[in-house]
């Protein structure tokens, strides 16, 4: 929780030190981490008032934050030429993981394999995308600070 709200502080703090065309990134970045940190601490306590898993609060948590994620890839893609429609492939996915992921997790325990196959088959192609598909073109072609944030 800590760690997630220093971040947040020095995401905020260090905006005005980048150049202009990085300063939405960074923004987002410290939402996520912002978001996070809010999060953790409700799981914290919830954990010790309860003393059973936060399942609730981390996909409340994932489905803020996840998508933000796939903002921060478009975001600094975008400086090498990436379409929205990528951003919005990538969040489409996250959501569809997420929620068929809660629904394994938390509702229809009794048939989890399939959720958790729907959810598995859209977060691998979130990583494919990422690391073998268009996300990966665009950063290679962009090289440079681009390629080294998606990287990263």
């Amino acid at each position: 929780c800590m760690a997630m709200m220093a971040a947040s502080a020095f995401f905020f703090l260090s905006m005005n030190s980048f150049d202009r065309k990085w300063r939405t990134s960074i923004l987002v970045s410290g939402l996520i981490t912002f978001i996070a940190a809010v999060h953790y601490w409700y799981m914290r306590d919830y954990w010790a008032s309860n003393m059973e898993s936060p399942t609730f609060f981390r996909y409340v948590d994932w489905v803020l934050t996840v998508p933000l994620m796939c903002v921060e890839f478009y975001l600094i893609l975008k400086v090498a030429g990436a379409k929205k429609s990528l951003m919005w492939r990538l969040i489409f996915l996250s959501v569809v993981m997420l929620v068929t992921g809660y629904l394994g997790e938390a509702v229809y325990r009794d048939s989890a394999w399939l959720w958790g196959l729907i959810s598995g088959i859209a977060y691998f192609v979130i990583v494919y995308d990422i690391w073998f598909g268009e996300a990966k073109k665009l950063a290679l072609k962009a090289g440079g600070a681009v390629l080294k944030a998606h990287k990263t």
